[in-house]
This record gives C-alpha cells, sequence and structure tokens, in this order.
C-alpha cells in the first residue's frame, strides 16, 4: 500500500467521501442518478389558429327541393350545405372572406324554383347557383342563369342538363347515359335479353326512358312494355299488372322516391319474380325505409357513398368519402347518402372555382369551373372541359344490390 505523509491513500479518499456527502446534505440537493437520463420532451406547438374571415360575404345561392315529392334528395342537400359552409368559415372562408349560402326551398316545382333563382341572382347578386335537386326543376332555370350569365351547378343526372353543353351551365351527379350503360353492361352478364320499363312522367324518368331505348338495340335487348307514373302517384298496381302480363325477364323502374319504392311493393304484392333495376335515383336510405322488405334484391348503378364501407382502401375516393361520410354521420347522427354527396361536390366545385378564380366574378368563376380537372368527389372524379359540364365517366358507377334491408356493393 502507498503512503503519503505517514498516512495510507485509502484513509485520505474515505474522508474526502464522507466531506462530500456531508456538503451534499447540508445544500439540500439529491445526488445525480446513476442511471442515463432522459431529455425532457417539450410540448408540441398547437398550430396557429387561422385568421377569422373578414369583410362582405361571398354570396352563393342554393336552391333545393327541401319539401315536396323531391325532399328525399333536398333534405341531405340543404343539411350538408350547412354544414360545409360552417366548415369553410370555421377554416378562414374563401379569399379571406366569409362565405354566405343563401337557401331556397324549390318545393319540388319548377314555378316555384325560378322565382327562388330570380331573386338570388336579382335581388341577392349570387355569384353561383347550387341545385337543384331533380331535373324537371334545373330544366326550369336553364336558360334562366345561362342568360344572367351566372353558373349554375346542378345536383340533378338528366342528360339535357348539360348536352348540349350552355357555357354556365355544369353538373355533378352521374348522368342518365351513364347510369342505362352501366345497367346494360349489367343486362348482358346476366344474359338478359328482353325488359320492361316503368318510368316516372317527368324529364327525369323520359330522359331515362330515351336514353333505354337508344341504347337497348346496342346489346340485343328487347323493350317488350313501356308504362309511366305520376310524382304523385300512390299506386302502380295498373301498370305492373300490365308489365307482367309480357313477361319480361326484368323490369327497369326509373325515377327518385317515394314513386319507386311504391312500385317494388306493388311488384311484391303482385308477386313478380323477376330481377327489378332501379336508377341511381333511389340511392339514399329514403327507399329503404320506404320499400321495406320489398327493396330486397332489387339491383342499381350508384355511386361509392352509399357503399362507402365496403369500398376499398385503393380506392381513389376513399379518402373524400371516408371523410364526408364521418363528417355528416358526426354532425347529423346518420349516413350520407348520394344526394348529401352531390350537394358536397356542388359546393366544393364553386369554392374551389372561387379560389381559382381569385375573385366572387361570375365570369372568372365560371372560367375556373370549366377548367376544373382531377377532382376527387364523393359522385368520382371529375374533369370538366368545354366540351363536358359533367366530367364523369361510367367508372364513377358501382354496381349495387339490397340484401336484408342494406345497401351491398355487388361488383
Amino acid at each position: 500500500m502507498r503512503k503519503f505523509g505517514g498516512r495510507s491513500v485509502n484513509v485520505m479518499v474515505v474522508a474526502l467521501m464522507v466531506a462530500v456527502v456531508g456538503t451534499i446534505v447540508l445544500c439540500g440537493c439529491p445526488p445525480k442518478p446513476s442511471g442515463p437520463t432522459e431529455t425532457p420532451k417539450m410540448p408540441t406547438p398547437a398550430p396557429a389558429p387561422k385568421a377569422a374571415p373578414t369583410g362582405p360575404p361571398i354570396k352563393i345561392g342554393a336552391i333545393f327541393s327541401v319539401t315536396g315529392p323531391g325532399a328525399p334528395l333536398g333534405e341531405p342537400e340543404k343539411m350538408t350545405t350547412e354544414m360545409l359552409k360552417d366548415k369553410v368559415n370555421g377554416e378562414g372562408g374563401v379569399l379571406g372572406r366569409p362565405i354566405e349560402v343563401i337557401i331556397k326551398d324549390s318545393k319540388t316545382n319548377p314555378q316555384e324554383t325560378v322565382i327562388a333563382a330570380k331573386s338570388l341572382i336579382e335581388n341577392d347578386k349570387v355569384v353561383a347557383i347550387m341545385g337543384t335537386s331533380d331535373t324537371p326543376t334545373t330544366m326550369a332555370i336553364k336558360d334562366l342563369c345561362q342568360k344572367a350569365q351566372v353558373p349554375l351547378v346542378s345536383c340533378a343526372a338528366g342528360k339535357p342538363i348539360t348536352t348540349p353543353v350552355a357555357s354556365y351551365i355544369f353538373a355533378v351527379p352521374q348522368t342518365n347515359t351513364l347510369a342505362v350503360e352501366k345497367i346494360f353492361k349489367a343486362l348482358d352478364k346476366a344474359g338478359i335479353k328482353s325488359v320492361a320499363v316503368l318510368s316516372v312522367d317527368n324529364a327525369f324518368g323520359k330522359d331515362g326512358l330515351a336514353n333505354i331505348e337508344k341504347i337497348a338495340p346496342e346489346h340485343q335487348v328487347k323493350i317488350v312494355a313501356k308504362e309511366s307514373f305520376g310524382t304523385e302517384d300512390t299506386d302502380m298496381t295498373a301498370q305492373l299488372t300490365r308489365i307482367k302480363g309480357k313477361s319480361p325477364a326484368a323490369i327497369i323502374m326509373w325515377g327518385t322516391n317515394p314513386g319507386p319504392a311504391i312500385a317494388c311493393k306493388n311488384a311484391k304484392t303482385l308477386g313478380i319474380k323477376v330481377p327489378i333495376i332501379q336508377s341511381h335515383g333511389v340511392a339514399n336510405g329514403k327507399f329503404l325505409e320506404l320499400a321495406g322488405d320489398a327493396a330486397n334484391g332489387v339491383q342499381l348503378p350508384a355511386g361509392r357513398l352509399i357503399v362507402v364501407d365496403q369500398i376499398p382502401a385503393t380506392d381513389t375516393q376513399k379518402p373524400v368519402l371516408d371523410a364526408f361520410a364521418q363528417d355528416f354521420s358526426a354532425k347529423y347522427g346518420k349516413p350520407a347518402d348520394t344526394f348529401a354527396g352531390h350537394a358536397c361536390d356542388s359546393f366544393n366545385v364553386v369554392v374551389n372555382g372561387l379560389k381559382a378564380a381569385g375573385a366572387d366574378d361570375r365570369a372568372k368563376l365560371r372560367d375556373a369551373i370549366e377548367k376544373t380537372q382531377g377532382f376527387v368527389g364523393t359522385a368520382g372524379v371529375f374533369n370538366y372541359s368545354p366540351t363536358d359540364h359533367n366530367g364523369l365517366t361510367i367508372d364513377a358507377f358501382v354496381w349495387v344490390t339490397v340484401e336484408g334491408g342494406k345497401w351491398k356493393l355487388a361488383e
């Protein structure tokens, strides 16, 4: 052992340690931990709130069938528009200004729609009009909006709305032409060569029938019976009895609720067993509610929204569909349907157009909407052009059936 000044080194080390410990105790400082230390984590700063929109509001008009026979379409459209308006304003508005949406009820009546449109254009000075919910009311104001040079983004599917193209008129639903093409692909697959048609006696039904008559010969399908019903009719037994007597291999029904749901009930009562194919005009929960058990087995072309939970994650529309469906359900406590989706698409087409235009100018907005490319909406992926103001293809549809009172993806 080494010595230093007559004392061992070990004794000196012990004495120094005792002195250090005593100093620590007197100072009240804890000893250093023997293990590794963690660097304190700083809280992630919250994102800066977006500035509240200021200045005069940008006025957008909307005309929906809030009441009348078209209410199953117009009610979810109105709800969606109100929800999206609040969301956009909560995120800073558009062009730094708040959005004001002035919603009017068409009452599913063409004359009421004209009055509403004139008020929005002349009194409220709106930059654009969303809607209407159905083809007859949209056609009632098509020329009015075109002459006033006010962009109209319709939530109705009739082919005459966008064909021929009118420079200020656009639409977001899949057209009747695309729906009929999808139906005949399904008929080909099933080997069906004869059909009967039961269509509503208005612009939507007449356009559907015209498309069926045009496309049927291309698929060697014979139309053995053609019957119609009024928008206010509550029984189609007579028409379906005549159809049953013609022994079609399938029945195509073309209309919007409640008529098609009533027809399904009548068909079940009559013991009609052939496949019933509906148009995309019934793609909402109201059809399932009104038709009840008679809805089971019904087939139709539809947008992906009503079967959103069955759409694969790889689908381009999936994130958009999920986000909208979740927002709608969280706010209203029920699923979003096709028509809620149409209002979503119409609203976003207008808002995106305003952002691209950089001003609430009707002509600049029209130009911006027409240049819309690759916009992923609820109805499909939109690509507008000077020759196409619908912007969708047959890929916007999926084939859906009803099983156990629920929509089921069938392809």
